[in-house]
């Protein structure tokens, strides 16, 4: 388990459900906390904030993007 308390497989299972609810699906939320499993409708709105703000990071230059990257 990582240090937010998101196992692997949860955050990828979080990152599938994000792509197959989309903002406009009726009961997301609810959707996504059912795929990722043991994490609430709350906890997942919470990775999702999160998620936004690691983002907003990267492309404000705050977080380096890794040297050894690749496509």
């Amino acid at each position: 388990m990582s240090s937010n308390g998101w196992t692997l497989q949860q955050n990828k299972a979080f990152e599938s459900a994000l792509n197959k609810y989309d903002k406009d699906t009726p009961d997301r939320w609810n959707n996504i906390a059912k795929e990722v499993g043991g994490k609430s409708v709350d906890d997942v709105k919470k990775r999702y904030q999160e998620l936004l703000e690691d983002i907003q990071h990267i492309e404000s230059g705050r977080v380096p993007f890794p040297y050894n990257w690749k496509m």
